[in-house]
């Protein structure tokens, strides 16, 4: 039986498909971490709208600078600092002032390492884990070119519906409709693995 990776080994993995050229892999590490980051980033912005722009722009410059990304820290430490920093220029920019609790690296690091404790303490959920991961990309891979060129050009590289629409020629209207189509196909994917996880949480807690 293969060895199971470690969740910094399968990040680290991720990182080195995307310096290749492979942006799918970004999404999955968007997917994986952008609600942590939205939470992280609600400690300096209380405005949950806000919070979801500052977080797209936490990835577009996590994806702009990840070819200098050389795995000397965890992916999310990594991560964690142009979250903060994002967010803190967000502030400064209107005016207002950054919390004074500011939660430093070392606190990120331990936060993930509970994370890890709980949502990946046996064998079986690093295994469901990977399995989200690998059917993402190949639900993403598996689009027809405009629905991967729309999800990718929005989730992966943070380009507005304007822009988007203008780089692919075609109305604002088609590009939410190719984006929820992909973010539809996406999701009927993932379906069946996250209710049998959900069954499995479900089945331990009995």
């Amino acid at each position: 039986m293969a060895e199971v990776e470690t969740p910094q080994e399968l990040d680290l993995e991720l990182v080195r498909r995307v310096q290749r050229g492979e942006s799918a892999a970004f999404d999955v590490l968007v997917r994986k971490y952008q609600h942590r980051i939205v939470a992280l980033i609600g400690r300096y912005i209380a405005d949950w709208s806000e919070c979801q722009d500052v977080a797209q722009e936490t990835f577009v410059r996590a994806y702009r600078a990840i070819g200098n990304f050389r795995g000397d820290a965890q992916f999310y430490t990594w991560l964690h600092r142009i979250a903060v920093n994002t967010a803190k220029n967000t502030l400064a920019a209107h005016n207002r002032r950054p919390p004074t609790d500011d939660v430093e690296i070392g606190d990120a690091e331990h936060f993930d390492a509970g994370a890890r404790l709980r949502d990946t303490d046996t064998p079986e959920r690093e295994l469901m884990r990977q399995e989200l991961e690998q059917t993402v990309m190949k639900a993403v891979d598996a689009l027809p070119e405009e629905l991967r060129s729309a999800i990718t050009l929005r989730e992966v590289e943070g380009m507005s519906y304007e822009e988007i629409a203008q780089k692919m020629g075609c109305p604002i209207g088609t590009v939410r409709s190719r984006i929820f189509r992909a973010r539809e196909a996406i999701d009927v994917q993932l379906r069946p693995l996250l209710d049998t996880a959900s069954a499995t949480r479900e089945r331990s807690r009995a």
